[in-house]
């Protein structure tokens, strides 16, 4: 595994990521973005613009969200040095974000020759981790300062 010259941190590939990969520091190259379509914050209601571009490595491929000016930014062909990013699930297929502490630079060559599309990460379809804020242990019973759930 190649260090990230940066961060001290170990590079990982796409082919090893999971859906519960966090701090990804990874070198990957654009091969297709999506047409951006307009979306609203569920906190406050703001208009942001969207899209998803497939990159990857030599092990394998994942879409990666863009947000607003990135979408601009982020070019077919270019090769990116992700920092700090993490993977989700996206309606249960797993998808490279950057968020707020995630970070990408242009790097000036790759170094791998051809992008694996054949084993694309995004294309495989895991159940959708549970939402621990609604219903179920969530802190809803008793013990958690929830309302009994007995009717006497």
């Amino acid at each position: 595994m190649a260090i990230h010259e940066d961060e001290n941190v170990e590079l990982v590939k796409i082919g090893d990521l999971n859906s519960y990969s966090r701090r990804v520091y990874t070198i990957v190259k654009v091969v297709s973005k999506t047409e951006p379509r307009e979306v609203s914050s569920r906190i406050d209601g703001s208009s942001h613009r969207v899209a998803e571009a497939l990159v990857g490595d030599d092990t394998g491929s994942i879409y990666l969200t863009l947000w607003d000016d990135a979408i601009d930014d982020v070019e077919e062909g270019q090769v990116l040095n992700i920092k700090n990013g993490y993977v989700n699930l996206f309606r249960g297929s797993m998808r490279l974000n950057l968020g707020r502490f995630g970070s990408y630079e242009r790097a000036e060559e790759s170094p791998f020759e051809e992008v694996n599309l054949d084993n694309n990460l995004s294309s495989r379809q895991f159940e959708q981790r549970r939402d621990y804020g609604r219903g179920g242990f969530g802190g809803r019973d008793r013990r958690y300062g929830g309302r009994s759930r007995r009717r006497y």
